[in-house]
C-alpha cells in the first residue's frame, strides 16, 4: 500500500468488476500512516468512474482487528471483533451483503496477472509453485524486512536472501504468531508455498519467517508471545479470555523457572482443551503456536527450571 498503491487499486477494480461489487473499502491499520497517505493520494488521482464508491477505513491497532470477520464487524458495527459464527462474508458481509475480502498482496498480484497474463505469473516459482510471495524475514538475520521471493523458495534460501544469519538459528517461527515453531534442522528445506506446507501440517500464514538465535530461549520467547496473544483477546468467550490468560501465566512461570507442580502437563492438556471452543479462531491460533513450541522445545520445557538454576550458579 505504501510503495505501490495504484497496483493495489488496479487489483481492487478488477476484483470489484468480477464480483459486480457496488463499493470498495480499503481497510488499513490506523498505525500505518505511510500506507494511509499513499492510498488516499492514489484514490484522489483515480478517474471517478473507476472507483466512484471507494473509501478508506482505518482499523484499530489490535491483533484481532486484522481478521476478515473483524474487519466486516468494524465496517458494520464499529467494533473490530472477529467471529466464526455465520453468516460467512460471501453470504452477508459489508452492509450485510455478499462481500469479497482479499488481502492487498493478492490484489496487487491480480493486477499484474491482468496486465501480463497468467503464463507470465507462472513463469516465476520454484519446486512446482507459481508466482512470487512477500515474506517478512525477522530475527537473527543481517537484513530483516519484507522481501519478494519466488513461491516455493526454501527457508534456507530465504535466509540467504536476507544476507545470512547473524547467529546460528535454534528454531524458525514459520507463519507468524498463528504459525508454528520448527526446529532449525527440520526447517531448512521447507518450501514456502501454502499448499506444500499444508501437506506437512504447517502454514505460511502471514508470511513471517523468524529465525530464533541460538543464544535465545524458545521457552521464554513462546511465553512472551502467549502473553501478548492473551492481552489481544477480544474477550468474547471464556476459552479465549480466561483460557489464554491461564496458558500465558503458566508459560511464564515455566519460563521464569518457578513452575507450580504439574504446570507442564497442565499446559499440554489445556492447549488441547481450548482448541475449537472459542467464539473466533484467535484461541485456536494461539494454542497452535504453543503446541508447536511444546514439540520444538520439548527438552527445554522439561529442563527449564534446572537450566535456569545452572545459569544462575
Amino acid at each position: 500500500m505504501s510503495s505501490r498503491p495504484h497496483l493495489v487499486l488496479d487489483g481492487a477494480v478488477l476484483a470489484a468488476r468480477a464480483v459486480r461489487a457496488a463499493s470498495v473499502v480499503m481497510y488499513i491499520g490506523e498505525e500505518h500512516r505511510a500506507a494511509q497517505v499513499a492510498m488516499a493520494r492514489a484514490l484522489a488521482e483515480r478517474h471517478e468512474h473507476e472507483l466512484r464508491r471507494a473509501r478508506l477505513l482505518l482499523a484499530p491497532a489490535r491483533y484481532v482487528a486484522g481478521e476478515s470477520s473483524a474487519a466486516l464487524s468494524f465496517l458494520n458495527e464499529g467494533v473490530a471483533s472477529p467471529t466464526s459464527r455465520p453468516p460467512s462474508p460471501h453470504e452477508g458481509g459489508g452492509g450485510h451483503l455478499p462481500t469479497l475480502v482479499q488481502n492487498v498482496e493478492t490484489l496487487a498480484q491480480v493486477a499484474l496477472i491482468g496486465r501480463y497474463g497468467p503464463d507470465w505469473f507462472k513463469s516465476a516459482g520454484l519446486r512446482g509453485a507459481a508466482g512470487t510471495i512477500l515474506v517478512t524475514v525477522a530475527g537473527a538475520v543481517e537484513r530483516p524486512g519484507v522481501v519478494e521471493v519466488e513461491a516455493g523458495i526454501s527457508v534456507r534460501e530465504v535466509l540467504e536472501v536476507a544476507g545470512g544469519g547473524t547467529q546460528p538459528a535454534r528454531a524458525v517461527l514459520l507463519g507468524g504468531y498463528f504459525g508454528s515453531w520448527v526446529d532449525a534442522a527440520s526447517a531448512w528445506d521447507l518450501p514456502l508455498d501454502a499448499a506444500m506446507l499444508r501437506e506437512r501440517g504447517l502454514t505460511l500464514g502471514c508470511g513471517v519467517v523468524g529465525f530464533l538465535p541460538i543464544t535465545s530461549c524458545g521457552v521464554c520467547e513462546t511465553a512472551r508471545i502467549m502473553d501478548y496473544l492473551a492481552s489481544e483477546s477480544s474477550a468474547q468467550c471464556g476459552p479465549c479470555f480466561f483460557g489464554l490468560r491461564a496458558l500465558a501465566a503458566t508459560s511464564s512461570r515455566i519460563a521464569q523457572g518457578i513452575p507450580n507442580p504439574g504446570d507442564l502437563p497442565r499446559l499440554e492438556r489445556w492447549s488441547r482443551e481450548v482448541r475449537g471452543r472459542g467464539a473466533c479462531h484467535h484461541p485456536d491460533g494461539a494454542v497452535g503456536l504453543l503446541q508447536s513450541a511444546l514439540t520444538a522445545f520439548a527438552y527445554e520445557f522439561r529442563r527449564h527450571p534446572a537450566h535456569l538454576g545452572s545459569q544462575v550458579a
